[in-house]
């Protein structure tokens, strides 16, 4: 790179993460100008945007007083009738090297915003064309042509890459860009050859060219990252294997699990049960996303894919968020399994399991019986939080890990359990891997993008249980003080009418500095779509905390009777059982609470949910709390009370939130928002994306495509011997971080 652009423009480019020509090719100009209309001086007016062709009459260069930057070129121009000012500002060198261009009689294109300078008009660093070699066709020809226009920094301006960009353009000939496309794909879709791809897309005739050029580095990022995948699966399947567990048949756990049931099973539930008992009948090792709506019934779906396993003599382990979930879960499966949850005790089913819970709040002496039984491999279910990652957790016979709520966990973590496992196939030396699923209600940005990628399989539980209703929901501004009184009034008729309501709260305390993150609740796993930090729209002030409101909502003229009770993560368990007991019986009918009660807590009675400081929120978490209410046959509303600016991210997202009622078209809309984040990397932000030209909300078709075409590429040669320069390509994309990422996906 030095040799070409100069020791200290590689600098530059460096610190950019451009180090080598093909990076610097991929350095793509974010959108494409025109130089439009030419502007007589004399008509120009301040604040115009206009395009000037002008003969220089003088120009200086000389250090700035300031310092930052470093200096500046100053210009008379005229056209003949009028004259203007110009000025550049940047290092020394480039400025030096601009008065040199700027020699008197030199004629120039300039295009940029007109500003008044002590009364005169003038055009600060603006574009740039030097127009002297040209004749009129070629300067008709530059006139009509897209300027590309790059990401630009103080050190490297946008018109400085583009000339680097040329630079590195025009000493290359044919054959010196690899081609990662095979013919075939490149044919079946008409795309242009790579040279003439970055030719088109960096200096184009016209908009046709640069549009066809990036439709073909659009498919050939879809094809290289898809590449990068399937060979990845390939190798894993070549060196990993799982434990096929047979499909239960009439004389089984879960067949005795379906027959004692009280209800039927769904369509969906039928549909997705068959699915997931195929993919553990198997002994490629499943990773599968299980997406269903809140409700839907994810939970008994779940419990017989572990049923196959534990009921084949293997064990399962099911990974929840926080402590309150984890036991809810245990509650639920026991609740389902009855005397089946009873093995070796009194009123124990014949054939039965057991369902133990892990948690940071096990005693200790309860730990260390469950870790013995998990260590000697008896075919068992274990419910629990992060303390199942503890290396002191052994599980030999682990066939089924199946996490909840997965956006809650970060890749690492949600990995641990299965990668924990060394055991070998005796026959073919593979390592034996566990079978994963993931189950979420919303998506989240980088969830979407990764299953259309193809990094999990995706399995649909669509449809809800008889008996579920719809949410209302609602946005009030806090500044509407009658609207924000009239919801406690709401509150006191659902509590006289046998209702429930829930008051969510994004902290603690007031003094809480952390948010409702990890260091607040406790029990919470690291999560993306934790608390936002108000820089999207949401207000400056300190959120709403527990404590506060607790102490509110009991002074509160609406609500004098009513018992209040509070909930958050850093409660002792059994004081979170209690409370959570108060709430349900509605001896504490308004439950105030950090998100701690996010997901898996399931009170029918439960019909009002009030989010406090709503815009704190992701849309994940919002539909999730939203699913707390509505789950009996009370018609339910669901209230989110803001502070966000009219415009702001923060307001379209809660508009998202309440005009759309369905957890995967609002999957979509947060990805719409949000984008979908490091798609090769842990990272699950949606803040920045890895991407050059693709978009998941745009690309599906593209990206569908080319993972057929690279799969049958990977499935001929596995090792790309054939493909060297696809595989250059994948290398290229995929840092130390990107590499590891897929060895864990």
């Amino acid at each position: 790179m030095a040799r070409l652009v100069g020791k200290r423009t590689a600098d530059r480019l460096a610190k950019q993460g451009v180090t080598t020509v093909g990076r610097l090719l991929r350095l793509l100009p974010r959108r494409y100008d025109t130089w439009g209309e030419l502007t007589d001086l004399s008509a120009l007016t301040d604040g115009e945007q206009a395009t000037v062709q002008v003969q220089v009459v003088r120009a200086f260069a000389r250090r700035t007083r300031a310092g930052r930057p470093p200096a500046l070129m100053e210009a008379i121009v005229t056209d003949g009738a009028a004259d203007m000012e110009v000025v550049f500002f940047g290092g020394v060198g480039l400025m030096n090297h601009y008065a040199e261009q700027f020699s008197p009689g030199t004629t120039v294109l300039l295009s940029g915003r007109v500003g008044l300078h002590h009364g005169r008009k003038q055009l600060a660093s603006p574009r740039l064309e030097i127009l002297e070699d040209m004749d009129e066709a070629e300067r008709e020809a530059l006139l009509a042509r897209p300027i590309p226009i790059y990401p630009a920094t103080e050190a490297l301006p946008g018109m400085k890459v583009a000339k680097v960009v040329r630079t590195v353009l025009d000493r290359l000939a044919p054959g010196d860009v690899p081609e990662p496309l095979p013919e075939a794909v490149r044919s079946a879709h008409r795309l242009v050859d790579s040279l003439t791809a970055y030719r088109w897309v960096h200096r184009p005739e016209n908009a046709d060219q640069w549009r066809a050029a990036r439709r073909r580095l659009r498919h050939e990022e879809a094809f290289v990252l898809q590449a990068a995948l399937a060979r990845r699966r390939a190798e894993h399947e070549a060196t990993r294997t799982a434990v096929a567990w047979p499909v239960p048949g009439p004389d089984s756990l879960r067949a005795d699990l379906d027959a004692a049931l009280p209800f039927a099973l769904t369509a969906g539930q039928e549909r997705v049960g068959s699915e997931l008992a195929a993919a553990l009948d198997s002994t490629v090792p499943m990773q599968r996303l299980l997406q269903g709506d809140v409700g839907s019934g994810k939970t008994l779906v779940a419990l017989r894919a572990m049923l196959q396993v534990v009921g084949g003599g293997g064990q399962a382990a099911l990974l929840a968020p926080t402590e309150v979930l984890a036991a809810q879960h245990r509650a639920s499966l026991g609740s389902l399994l009855g005397p089946l949850a009873g093995a070796g005790m009194l009123g124990g089913a014949e054939r039965a399991t057991r369902v133990h819970l892990l948690t940071g709040s096990t005693p200790a002496s309860e730990r260390r019986r469950i870790l013995a039984e998990l260590a000697a491999g008896e075919p068992v279910i274990v419910v629990g939080t992060h303390a199942l990652l503890s290396e002191t957790v052994q599980m030999p016979f682990l066939g089924l890990v199946v996490v909840d709520e997965q956006h809650r966990f970060g890749v690492a973590q949600r990995d641990a359990l299965r990668e924990r496992s060394l055991a070998a196939d005796p026959d073919t030396g593979r390592r034996l891997t566990p079978h994963l699923l993931v189950m979420t209600a919303t998506p989240i940005p980088r969830t979407v993008a990764m299953t259309i990628f193809g990094d999990l399989e995706m399995t649909v539980l669509d449809g809800l249980p008889a008996g579920r209703r719809p949410v209302t929901t609602h946005l009030v501004p806090w500044e509407r003080g009658t609207w924000v009184a009239g919801i406690w009034r709401r509150a006191a008729r659902e509590v006289a009418a046998g209702g429930r309501v829930y008051v969510v709260c994004p902290r603690i305390d007031v003094a809480d500095e952390s948010g409702a993150g990890p260091a607040a609740d406790e029990d919470v796993v690291g999560s993306d779509d934790d608390l936002l930090d108000g820089l999207d729209g949401a207000p400056a002030r300190p959120p709403a905390a527990v404590a506060e409101w607790a102490e509110r909502l009991r002074a509160e003229p609406a609500l004098e009777g009513v018992r209040i009770g509070t909930l958050t993560g850093r409660m002792g368990q059994a004081d979170k059982d209690a409370a959570m007991e108060d709430f349900a019986s509605g001896r504490a009918p308004v439950l105030v609470a950090t998100t701690v009660v996010e997901v898996g807590v399931d009170v029918p009675e439960a019909s009002l949910m009030v989010i406090l400081d709503a815009d704190r929120f992701g849309l994940s978490q919002l539909h999730q709390l939203r699913g707390r209410v509505g789950r009996g046959a009370r018609e339910s509303v669901c209230i989110a009370v803001t502070g966000a600016e009219v415009g702001s991210p923060a307001y379209h997202r809660l508009r998202a939130f309440a005009r759309i009622g369905d957890g995967f078209a609002l999957a979509e809309a947060d990805l719409a928002l949000r984008s979908e984040g490091n798609v090769l990397g842990a990272a699950q932000s949606g803040r920045a994306s890895d991407l050059d030209l693709l978009r998941v909300t745009r690309d599906g078709d593209v990206i569908a495509q080319a993972r057929v075409e690279a799969e049958a590429v990977i499935a001929v040669d596995p090792e790309l011997r054939e493909h060297r320069a696809l595989a250059a390509a994948i290398a290229d994309r995929l840092d130390e971080e990107s590499e590891a990422f897929l060895d864990r996906a």
